[in-house]
């Protein structure tokens, strides 16, 4: 490509070299390029019979194991080790201190993997992040959901203060950016938790409708939420699970999440026949298997009116799904 750097500190100037790999930071080609050099990677990984998704330089690999059976943490183990050596081989380091290890299950069972990560010198945490999202080994996602309602009253006072010198309009834009964008980001994989564990996100949401339109404590929130046109946050999650299995019926979401979305095919014509329902699985455990989203989403997808599952476009399933979960 024939580029050149140097480094320059006050008045003194390095020698011109020649750069020869890596890709230049702030480029419009940069995020592309770099994609292009870490393709490799994932035929490392594949190698192994790992599952993987990777985000710019962010890889996280998946395995799937009983208790008992400790060839999957080897065949992880063997993975990392050729990923670090790949790394090396193309001028990449693999950072130590970041690469952690979620085991997720029942804590007995998960008590019988620790041995075995610490004989493999694997660094096992008991919560990690995703993209801005806390993930546990219990997945109930309080530690997630703690910082998200922290961060919120941080930035839900300093908006108090403010609030005499704005109009409702703009208070309204700064609730959406500061508060609202937090409690949205990433809900859906809230579904199926207790309400008890997102009891705090609602207390976020009724404080900012409080600030916003200037209401007492003591006044009931239903009207007042209703009036913003804001649904409470477990209906919140419920509407972006709905969103992704609308978009997954219409082909516009990945393909990891349309393929696990199966339309009900009854064996003999029946009258439900061709109104847009979906199959729902059965499941093992009621605390992840109903929660997942192959269970969780044809649930409420069939819950649905049959006028809804059939809307037009994004647009107008959005305006009427959200006319139906306010009444």
């Amino acid at each position: 490509m024939e580029r050149n750097f140097m480094v320059s500190m006050d008045t003194h100037f390095s020698g011109v070299h020649e750069i020869n790999c890596g890709v230049p930071q702030g480029s419009i080609l940069g995020p592309l390029l770099f994609n292009i050099y870490m393709l490799p990677l994932g035929n490392v990984i594949r190698s192994h019979n790992i599952s993987f998704h990777s985000y710019a330089d962010d890889t996280h690999l998946y395995i799937a194991m009983s208790p008992d059976d400790t060839i999957p943490i080897e065949a992880l183990f063997n993975c990392i080790l050729d990923v670090k050596l790949w790394m090396a081989n193309n001028f990449l380091h693999l950072n130590q201190e970041k690469t952690e290890i979620l085991v997720i299950g029942p804590e007995a069972k998960r008590e019988k993997q620790f041995l075995k990560l610490q004989q493999l010198s694997l660094r096992y945490s008991e919560t990690v992040r995703n993209l801005g999202v806390i993930f546990d080994s219990k997945l109930t996602f309080i530690p997630h959901i703690k910082q998200v309602v922290k961060t919120g009253f941080y930035h839900l006072r300093n908006l108090a203060r403010v609030r005499p010198l704005l109009s409702l309009a703009n208070m309204e834009m700064l609730m959406h950016a500061f508060i609202m964008s937090k409690v949205d980001y990433c809900n859906a994989l809230l579904a199926g938790l207790p309400k008890t564990n997102i009891r705090n996100l609602q207390l976020l949401q009724n404080s900012a409708a409080r600030v916003l339109t200037k209401t007492r404590r003591r006044a009931h929130i239903t009207p007042i939420l209703k009036s913003l046109h804001w649904l409470p946050i477990c209906f919140r999650i419920d509407f972006k699970i709905l969103l992704t299995v609308f978009k997954c019926l219409n082909g516009l979401a990945p393909s990891y999440l349309s393929d696990i979305l199966v339309r009900y095919e009854p064996s003999r014509s029946l009258r439900s026949s061709g109104t847009g329902l979906l199959t729902i699985p059965t499941v093992k455990t009621k605390t992840y298997g109903e929660a997942a989203f192959q269970h969780y989403g044809p649930r409420l997808w069939n819950s649905l009116p049959e006028s809804l599952r059939a809307a037009e476009s994004i647009d107008a399933f959005k305006k009427r799904l959200k006319t139906h979960l306010f009444n």
